[in-house]
C-alpha cells in the first residue's frame, strides 16, 4: 500500500541528513563553505524527496496517503537505522576491523579523519617521494 519510491527516497534523505548534521564531525572552526554545502545538500535531498512524492500522486500512481504512508515508513526506518548504525554497529567497528578478513581487504576506520581526500594525497605523495629517495641513493 505504501509507495515504495516515496518510503525509498524518505529513508535515504532522512538518514543522509541524520548523517550529515550528527555523524559527520563537526569542528568550533567550521569554515562558512563547509556548513554551507551540508545546509545545501540536506535542502537538495529533501526537495527530491519531496518531488518524487508529489510525482507519484501527479502521475496517479499513488494516492496522497500511499505517499504520506511511504514517507513516514522511510522516515521512521531512517531514523532507526542510523541508531542502530550508530549505537550498536559502530561500537563493534574495532573489533570488525581487527578480523582477519577485514585487515585483508583493507577495511580501516577512517571516520575520525576530517578530509579524507587530503589524507590520502598527502600520504601517497609522501609515500612517492621517500620511494624516489630510496630509487636515487641505490643508483648512485
Amino acid at each position: 500500500m505504501p509507495s515504495s519510491h516515496s518510503q525509498f527516497m524518505w529513508f535515504f534523505s532522512v538518514y543522509s541528513f541524520l548523517f550529515l548534521y550528527l555523524r559527520m564531525h563537526q569542528t568550533n572552526n567550521a569554515r562558512f563553505l563547509d556548513l554551507l554545502w551540508r545546509h545545501l545538500l540536506s535542502l537538495g535531498l529533501l526537495t527530491a524527496a519531496f518531488l518524487v512524492s508529489y510525482s507519484r500522486v501527479y502521475l496517479l500512481y499513488h494516492t496522497w496517503s500511499q505517499v504520506v504512508y511511504g514517507g513516514v515508513a522511510g522516515s521512521l526506518m531512517a531514523i532507526a537505522w542510523f541508531i542502530f548504525t550508530q549505537e550498536v554497529l559502530t561500537p563493534l567497528f574495532p573489533r570488525i576491523a581487527s578480523w582477519p578478513i577485514s585487515e585483508f581487504f583493507l577495511i580501516r576506520d577512517t571516520s575520525l579523519i576530517p578530509n579524507v581526500l587530503w589524507f590520502e594525497y598527502t600520504v601517497t605523495r609522501a609515500e612517492a617521494r621517500n620511494r624516489q629517495r630510496k630509487l636515487g641513493t641505490k643508483l648512485q
